[in-house]
């Protein structure tokens, strides 16, 4: 839990290499090409899964989940996708389902409405509103009422940690996610984002004092770009700092969207986490 030596302070950066250093799409070259075998992969499997698409939890044209059943009166998992908030969409992470869903646990995944057209606070709102759609619902789409385990990656990881003092959330797994805004505010990721810096206060669990009681697990590949692996980092240590439960891995190897090999497998590092997750809060919800 400790921050790695080679990261700089954002701060002391020139707007060029801070730039640079929340890019990760230049930092892997492949990252076109992987992301292209997810879409196809996750049309695939919402084509195996087709009853529960798009229900609509809110007014607005990304206000959608996908549910996909693993069994009758299964635990649930929501997961939130990335894109620094302003880019990507739902159903390019379908194919994700496939890892916990081979241990028989159903998996949602909520879409959200992207910057510029949503202020983070909006999108933090939507998240909620979504958690509360799905809740209420899991009895009729033949899921366990107890509550869910929410995860994501990317900015779908800071979704997540804001979505952890909802009270129908029993855990989290964030995956590569950002944790202080401060840097995102100063880079050229903030002309969507449009943070200032109360936003930015106010939608970074790392800058409160103390945090939601419940598991949260925190992952990040050991070859990431250094600021984002000192995000994750770091806030692990500040859960551990105030007492929170949380446990911290680097994924070896993995870069930004190779971690998520670790999903999609059902022997995969993160999907064991998962289901180390729910074995922990197993009962009524929290």
């Amino acid at each position: 839990m400790t921050t790695p030596f080679d990261t700089p302070d954002w701060r002391g950066m020139s707007q060029g290499d801070r730039d640079l250093g929340l890019n990760n799409g230049v930092h892997v070259p492949a990252s076109a090409e992987l992301v292209a075998g997810w879409d196809r992969l996750s049309a695939e499997m919402r084509a195996k899964y087709p009853d529960h698409l798009d229900l609509r939890y809110g007014p607005r044209e990304r206000n959608r989940i996908d549910f996909f059943k693993a069994a009758e009166k299964a635990p649930t998992l929501l997961f939130i996708h990335g894109g620094y908030w302003q880019t990507r969409a739902k159903e390019s992470f379908a194919l994700f389902a496939a890892g916990p869903m081979a241990h028989g646990i159903n998996v949602a995944l909520t879409g959200y409405t992207l910057a510029p057209d949503a202020t983070l606070d909006e999108i933090v709102a939507e998240i909620h509103a979504a958690i509360d759609f799905l809740a209420e619902r899991l009895p009729a789409l033949g899921g366990d009422a107890g509550g869910i385990v929410v995860s994501g990656w990317s900015a779908g990881g800071h979704l997540t940690s804001m979505a952890l003092s909802h009270p129908k959330v029993r855990a989290g797994m964030a995956i590569s996610g950002i944790y202080d805004l401060e840097p995102i505010r100063h880079s050229y990721l903030n002309a969507k984002l449009g943070l200032d810096e109360a936003a930015s206060s106010r939608n970074s669990p790392m800058t409160q004092a103390g945090g939601v009681i419940k598991p949260l697990s925190l992952v990040v590949g050991d070859a990431e770009l250094p600021l984002l692996r000192k995000q994750t980092a770091d806030f692990a240590g500040h859960r551990a700092k105030y007492g929170l439960p949380v446990t911290y891995e680097e994924i070896p190897g993995a870069n930004h969207f190779t971690i998520m090999n670790e999903l999609v497998s059902p022997t995969g590092r993160i999907t064991t986490l998962i289901r180390q997750l729910f074995e922990r809060t197993a009962g009524p919800s929290s």
